[in-house]
C-alpha cells in the first residue's frame, strides 16, 4: 500500500514537472521579451519587476489548466472558484518568493545584467517557488479531502 501511495506522488510529480516545463517555458519567455522591450530597465526603473509578474501571471494560468485538467484531475474539486482561490493563493506564494529574489539580486546586491535577472528569478526564485507551489497543490488545493468524489488513479503519465 504504501509503495502505491509513492508511486502516485511520482506520477503526480513528473506531471507537475511537464506542467511546470511548459508555464516555465511561457515564463522565461514573456520575461525575456518584456526585459529586453517595453520594461527594459532603462525604459522603466521596475521594468524587471513588473515583467517577471506579467511573466508569471501568464505562467500561472497555464499551470491552472494543466494542474487541474491533467496532473491533479483525479482529485480535482467540485467547488472551482474555491479551488481556483486556493490554487492562485498558492501561486502567489511561489511568485513572491521569486520576485524576492529578482528584487534582491537585481536591487539590493547591484546584479543587473540580464543573466543575473534570469539566474535570479528564473532559476533561484523558480525553484524554490515551485518546491513550495507542489506541497501546496498537492496537499491544500487538490488535497484528497478537496476531491468531489474517489475517481481511479491515472496509472500512466
Amino acid at each position: 500500500m504504501r509503495s502505491d501511495r509513492m508511486a502516485a506522488v511520482v506520477r503526480e510529480l513528473a506531471k507537475f514537472g511537464i506542467v511546470g516545463g511548459i508555464g516555465f517555458v511561457v515564463d522565461v519567455s514573456v520575461f525575456n521579451i518584456l526585459r529586453v522591450g517595453l520594461l527594459a530597465p532603462a525604459a522603466l526603473h521596475d521594468g524587471p519587476v513588473v515583467a517577471k509578474l506579467v511573466s508569471t501571471t501568464l505562467a500561472i494560468a497555464v499551470n491552472w489548466a494543466g494542474n487541474r485538467l491533467w496532473t491533479f484531475r483525479d482529485r480535482r474539486g467540485a467547488n472551482i472558484v474555491r479551488e481556483g482561490v486556493q490554487f492562485a493563493l498558492a501561486s502567489i506564494a511561489g511568485l513572491l518568493i521569486s520576485v524576492a529574489c529578482l528584487w534582491v539580486s537585481h536591487y539590493l546586491l547591484g546584479l543587473t545584467s540580464i543573466l543575473d535577472d534570469n539566474v535570479s528569478s528564473n532559476i533561484i526564485g523558480l525553484g524554490l517557488g515551485t518546491a513550495v507551489r507542489f506541497g501546496l497543490y498537492r496537499w491544500w488545493v487538490f488535497g484528497t479531502s478537496q476531491a468531489a468524489a474517489p475517481q481511479q488513479v491515472d496509472s500512466g503519465l
